[in-house]
This record gives C-alpha cells, structure tokens and sequence, in this order.
C-alpha cells in the first residue's frame, strides 16, 4: 500500500534525495541503495520534477559516495563509536553501515513523524524530533565514547548564527566528538537554483568560501585540510578524476578538519586544545558548464592537538 506524503520547505528536500540515491540505484548503480528503492516503491509523491533534475541528482550520489567513504573509514578505526545524523530526512546510511554502538538520526518532528511511520527505530537505531538548533545533546546517551556527528544538506538552508549554534551544542556535548559537515560556496548560494529544491519552496540562503573561513566562525576549532567532493563525481563522470587535480577547483570546493577542545569554568566554556576533536568536512557545491554539482570531503579522524 502507498504511502501519501505530504511536505513542504526544507523537509521536503529530503525526497528528492531519497529518490535520487533509488534512481541511481535501479540504473547507472555508482552506488547501492536498496533501503531507497524499497522506500520510494512505497511512496505516493509526484517526482517528476526530481526526475528532470540532473543536477541535484549528479550532486546526491557525489556527496553519497564521498561521505560513505569517510564514515565507513571513522567507523573502521572507532569501533563502538556513537553517530549522530543531523537533519537525517529519510537518510539510510544507517542501513549501510556498521560497526557502530548506537546511531541517533535527528530532524524536525513533521519530519521524523514520516521516518516513523517508514523507517521506524530498532535496537541500536534511534529518531530524535528536534531541530538541529535546539539542545538536542541531552538525547545523546553517554558521552565518553567517540561521536561521529554528520551534517549533510543543512547548512545551505540556514543563517550563519544557526550553524554556530549547532557547533556549540557539539562542542558543549561530546567529549570526543569528528563533524563532517557540508557547506556551499556563497556565489553557488546567490546564482544557482536545482529545479526540484525550487518546488519545494526551500531557498539557498547561506554559504562559506572554504574552510578556512568556517573555522573564523568557530572559536576553538582548529582547521587541518580540505578535500574535493570531485573524487564522488569521478566515480561516474570520468573527467572529474582530471578536474580534480585542479588546484582551482579544488580550492572551490572542500572538506575541512578541525579540533577542539572544551573546559568548563564556572558558566563560561574556554575552548583549549584538549581531548574533544571536532573534524569538519565541508562539501562544496561548484556549478559546471556541464550542469553537474560537486562537494569536498575527506576527513582524518585522528586529530592532533592545537
């Protein structure tokens, strides 16, 4: 039996890209999604603007393909660690991973009312309906252990205020915490539009040049390296594994490591170069004359210290 949906906004976005890791999937196969295929044969929505949309699509699977890569790798040296999956949507790395102890996928509660009823918790799954801005880290059981937090598609849709507050309830939180977290480029932010996103209502309204500059905005955090999302595209558009030895094009879009150290004194947190580590990879979105979208990523998750 279908399943009706019915969303609007950002929490919309999240079909599209379920549908795009299911086309992907049933045709060209860069990657294998089966938990996608099985949700969208479920669905009763209208994707034909997704269908159209090649660039969100190309974009999906680079930033798929880079960020399984770079969990399975953080999970393969941090076995038993916790993973917390910020603005999940209806995300089903959890389904393609293991080695973890616990994974929280977290999101608004119209949206985690959908994943229930889809995608509903077992054992050492967990939904969390809460907006990432809010102190979600009380959720979180435990904090000795290693984190992995991931946010993917989010920082595009807020404010630079709200992407602070995100990594302050991380830093406040987690003892040990690796972030992978995409961003845009602030022109791709001003001039490009993907067909299904306009549809769904939800606008572009923040980005970041780099890393470098995230890490301006993030007292205590320290920035290690970046990485292209290019090696994604190259998976499945050939010349990309060219363009990303570009150093242009890398520079344009990239992942970035960061450190962090937290100690409470009194009400106030100083941030020092301790034992939380905070890796940030930041994907950026470079719009090519051959309308494909890339992103960066490829973190380290060990960190020394500052």
């Amino acid at each position: 039996m279908s399943e009706k949906i019915t969303l609007s906004g950002v929490p919309e976005t999240m079909l599209q890209t379920v549908y795009a890791r299911a086309k992907e999937t049933k045709t060209r196969g860069a990657i294998t999604d089966n938990k996608a295929v099985e949700l969208i044969d479920r669905l009763d929505y209208d994707f034909s603007m997704a269908d159209k949309d090649a660039a969100m699509h190309s974009g999906v699977i680079a930033r798929t393909i880079v960020l399984d890569k770079l969990v399975k790798t953080y999970l393969a040296g941090h076995g038993g660690a916790v993973v917390v999956n910020i603005a999940c949507g209806l995300d089903t790395r959890c389904y393609r991973m293991s080695g973890y102890s616990h994974w929280y996928n977290l999101d608004l509660p119209e949206t985690i009312a959908v994943r229930e009823k889809l995608l509903p918790e077992s054992r050492k799954i967990s939904q969390i309906a809460m907006s990432a801005m809010d102190d979600w880290g009380g959720e979180i059981k435990g904090t000795s252990t290693d984190v992995l937090v991931i946010i993917e598609g989010l920082t595009m849709y807020l404010s630079e205020s709200d992407v602070k507050r995100i990594f302050d309830i991380i830093a406040a939180r987690f003892d040990r915490a690796t972030v992978l977290v995409e961003t845009m480029n602030p022109m791709v932010v001003k001039s490009f539009k993907e067909k299904s996103i306009e549809g769904s209502n939800a606008k572009f309204t923040w980005g970041v040049k780099n890393g470098a500059e995230l890490v301006k905005l993030l007292p205590g955090f320290r920035f290690k390296e970046e990485h292209s999302l290019t090696e994604g595209m190259a998976q499945f558009v050939p010349v990309y594994k060219l363009l990303d030895k570009l150093p242009a094009i890398r520079q344009r879009s990239c992942c970035n490591d960061l450190s962090v150290g937290v100690a409470a004194h009194g009400r106030r947190k100083h941030f020092l170069a301790w034992d939380i580590r905070v890796v940030f990879d930041s994907f950026k979105r470079v719009f090519f004359a051959a309308k494909e979208v890339t992103a960066v990523d490829k973190p380290h998750s060990e960190i020394g210290a500052v």
